[in-house]
């Protein structure tokens, strides 16, 4: 005889209380909605559009034929980065200990004029001594180590090669993203010497970190300059991917076979507070970069995919609300693959931060690997017909804006002409619309702000003295890593950055992508009342 407790739990369907409920369908789904909306259109009420004009549906079917993107080893944490960003190297060095003590796993050197320096009080790095001084006491053996120095990327690069051979360090040991990026610095500043210059020096610059046994990307494509300036997801993987391209391109000419020129460029890209929007950007990033690898002809590799929280969506009226803004954006871009995750501290907006703003940055991820454990699971969007969508309308979206730059000779040649600016403007226009009619709200700025708010504490930034520079040196052409050679050999005879630096001789003047944060109209507005 069957057990009746049995055959219920083999069987759910004999329960009475399951079997009285119809099967759930998208047609009866969407007779209820019909009823709940009365006559209101469907399309405005419930369906959403993204800056780049994408839909998100509100109800997706399960993706049942997607696989998980592979992004990190399986179970293993993405790590846990944190700003190296006083312009004091000393004051920098005892910050960085702090947190390497506290919990995070690598650290990302802003120099001034950096991409990520948006108030200009980023680490002054003049010479060997101050790069002495910034590590000293990390064992940057274990350490994951990105570089964010604009302009200077090459010269810091040299420094650190130079710190490497004096302290006998293998190279080999270290994990550091060069961040030597100068298609983001010319769409930063607005400024190039000329591109065929410009990727002749990065060429440089990688052969001579390869040549010295440097295993990590020298390159950056870095997308965050994108972000920063309004731009939307679509147009930030479509300039990221675009640098990548132009740099595969420059490296082959300069005599780097392609295989090793994909795995010399790392991308950097902004997490925002839209949460399966970032997701989806992140995992579109890999599917961008593993096509470009197939239309050259390469099996897709895994590329080196780096995170920041968003620039401008941190507001400095109830800065509080930045906790829920960097917790939610550092999840979704772990969530989404990134290899290294950096969040911003809470008071970053309002100026340089203090110890307790830069352990609530570390914290959050500290929380989110240890006790979320949103780390163990390999691409947990896998699946889900919400994200997959937004991940395949975003790669097509970006990849169409790729082949439009492509059209017109690559990304620098789109830069150079203001094809990638106006597009960037015309987005960033409807969105700052969007924001002052209050159609886009902003937590704590534009909707429930804290008009008793108390002033955050942040540190006052201590500008070190340039050291006196010396004669000029003449530096060898940029060729096969000479020119780089020529760089270290400097710095470790105690050169100073200015004597190695060229004079201006900039031919290409295009409108710069100026990074702003979403909450300034209505902090302006704010202040001026207080």
């Amino acid at each position: 005889m069957q057990d009746p407790m049995t055959d219920t739990m083999t069987d759910p369907s004999n329960l009475d209380f399951v079997s009285d409920f119809p099967r759930a369908t998208r047609e009866r789904w969407l007779a209820a909605v019909d009823g709940a909306l009365k006559g209101k259109p469907f399309e405005k009420t419930l369906v959403g559009k993204t800056a780049d004009g994408l839909r998100i549906e509100p109800l997706y079917d399960r993706a049942t034929t997607s696989s998980p993107l592979a992004g990190r080893e399986p179970g293993a944490p993405w790590t846990i980065v944190q700003r190296v960003d006083n312009p004091d190297v000393t004051v920098a060095n005892v910050q960085a200990l702090e947190d390497l003590n506290g919990g995070a796993s690598g650290l990302v050197l802003v120099t001034k004029g950096g991409i990520g320096d948006r108030r200009g009080d980023g680490v002054v790095i003049e010479r060997l001594s101050d790069i002495e001084a910034l590590f000293d006491g990390i064992m940057l053996d274990l350490v994951a180590l990105r570089i964010d120095a604009g302009t200077a990327g090459g010269h810091v690069a040299a420094m650190i090669a130079a710190y490497a051979a004096k302290h006998q360090i293998d190279p080999a040991s270290l994990t550091i993203a060069f961040g030597i990026d100068p298609i983001s610095a010319f769409a930063r500043r607005g400024t190039l010497e000329d591109w065929r210059s410009a990727v002749a020096k990065s060429v440089d610059a990688t052969l001579g970190l390869t040549t010295r046994g440097f295993r990590g990307a020298a390159l950056m494509a870095d997308g965050r300059v994108v972000h920063d300036a309004g731009g939307s997801e679509a147009q930030e993987l479509a300039f990221a991917l675009g640098a990548v391209v132009d740099y595969w391109r420059g490296l082959e000419a300069g005599g780097v076979t392609l295989d090793a020129a994909r795995r010399a460029v790392a991308v950097t890209l902004a997490a925002d507070a839209n949460q399966f929007l970032t997701t989806a950007k992140m995992r579109a990033m890999r599917l961008l970069f593993a096509r470009a690898e197939v239309a050259c002809g390469l099996e897709p590799s895994v590329l080196d995919l780096h995170a920041e929280t968003a620039w401008r969506m941190v507001s400095r009226v109830d800065p509080a609300v930045n906790w829920l803004r960097t917790t939610v954006a550092c999840a979704a871009a772990g969530m989404g693959g990134a290899n290294h995750v950096t969040v911003q501290p809470w008071t970053a907006a309002l100026g340089l931060p203090d110890s307790f703003g830069r352990r609530i940055a570390r914290n959050t991820q500290l929380i989110l690997i240890e006790e979320s454990n949103l780390h163990r699971v390999t691409d947990p969007a896998a699946g889900s017909g919400g994200v997959e969508a937004l991940t395949m309308q975003l790669a097509e979206a970006a990849w169409a804006l790729f082949q439009a730059d492509e059209a017109v000779g690559g990304l620098v040649a789109a830069l150079s002409s203001g094809v990638v600016q106006a597009r960037i403007a015309e987005t960033n226009a409807a969105r700052k619309k969007a924001i002052a009619t209050r159609r886009e709200p902003l937590t704590g700025t534009s909707e429930f702000p804290n008009i008793a708010e108390a002033r955050q504490d942040v540190l006052t930034p201590t500008v070190p003295a340039k050291p006196v520079a010396g004669m000029a040196r003449v530096l060898p052409a940029a060729g096969a890593g000479a020119r780089f050679t020529a760089l270290v050999e400097a710095f470790t005879a105690g050169a100073v950055r200015a004597e190695l630096s060229r004079p201006k001789t900039d031919r290409v003047f295009v409108s710069p992508l100026i990074p702003y944060r979403l909450a300034e109209p209505f902090e302006a507005s704010r202040e001026a009342l207080d």
